[in-house]
């Protein structure tokens, strides 16, 4: 069978009639009588009877049925990719990013981009930063956003905002906090901990060092996520990126910058030999704008 015969079948069969099928093909119904019975021939058997004026879908129908409506899904799921490339040069967007952008910044983001192309897909993976980079080699992502990500030869970046550290804190701890929290005051202090924190946990390893601070590490974990969840369950205090903290402050839970500012980059990193869609191009702008929305700051 033909693709033409295929959705001419399909119009019919869904239907029940010559004329609704051809009306939801936007043709003539000689048009779609000619290619049914052409069908018909080739294929030996009769697919429709009619029935006190009805058309009726024989057995061998069915069976046909059963097989077509899979190639008939996928086709239409090819003619919309086909107007989604035409229309924003891919429709489909894969982003892999760090699990604390995705709990408010890449969901509100990907709200207002869909608000303006509702007709374009995403795939969204949440990976731990080392993992985020794996995933571009092994082209099972389109763009990922990071922070402070390496350099590499095969990578090309751009820098979409800014960030900085943040204490999470119980008020019954500090009832009255200053707007920073020097470091020192986290010495000796009951912390939750990650034990695999990439590159602005080393920025926060590297500065207690400096400054000969020494913390108490009661719980270790992997995501900011759960140390912010643990704060909140009353196990310590946590030092998180600033989305993650200003996501989960209120009530009792407050948060506050560190002195001196511990600050990253948040950055959106390609292959160098897959540059972004015109598709993904436009979400990284609106990605950009809704980072400075979450950060009170003026939209790029």
């Amino acid at each position: 069978m033909r693709l033409r015969q295929i959705e001419v079948f399909h119009a019919v069969y869904t239907t029940g009639s010559i004329s609704a099928a051809a009306r939801s093909l936007h043709v003539s119904q000689p048009s779609v009588s000619k290619v049914l019975h052409h069908t018909q021939y080739q294929l030996g058997f009769e697919l429709f009877k009619l029935v006190r004026g009805r058309l009726v879908a024989t057995d061998e129908a069915h069976a046909l049925f059963v097989e077509i409506k899979d190639i008939y899904d996928r086709l239409l799921s090819l003619q919309k990719t086909v107007g989604n490339i035409r229309d924003i040069g891919g429709g489909h967007i894969r982003l892999a990013v760090v699990p604390s952008l995705g709990q408010h910044v890449v969901p509100a983001a990907i709200t207002a981009y869909r608000r303006q192309h509702p007709e374009v897909t995403f795939d969204v993976q949440t990976l731990h930063h080392g993992d985020l980079f794996q995933a571009l080699y092994e082209r099972e992502c389109d763009i990922a956003i990071a922070y402070n990500p390496p350099q590499h030869p095969r990578m090309q970046r751009r820098v979409l905002g800014q960030g900085q550290l943040m204490l999470l804190f119980d008020t019954a701890q500090w009832p009255d906090p200053p707007a920073a929290i020097p470091l020192r005051w986290l010495q000796d202090r009951d912390m939750v901990g990650l034990a695999s924190s990439g590159p602005i946990g080393d920025l926060f390893t590297g500065e207690l060092k400096r400054q000969g601070v020494s913390m108490r590490e009661v719980v270790s974990n992997q995501t900011y996520s759960l140390a912010a969840a643990l704060t909140r369950c009353g196990a310590g205090m946590s030092v998180l990126d600033e989305f993650t903290a200003c996501a989960n402050a209120g009530g009792a839970l407050l948060a506050r910058p560190l002195e001196p500012e511990i600050g990253f980059r948040v950055e959106c990193v390609y292959l160098e030999d897959r540059p972004p869609s015109k598709a993904a191009t436009e979400f990284v702008r609106q990605f950009q704008r809704s980072l400075a929305e979450t950060r009170g700051m003026p939209a790029p």
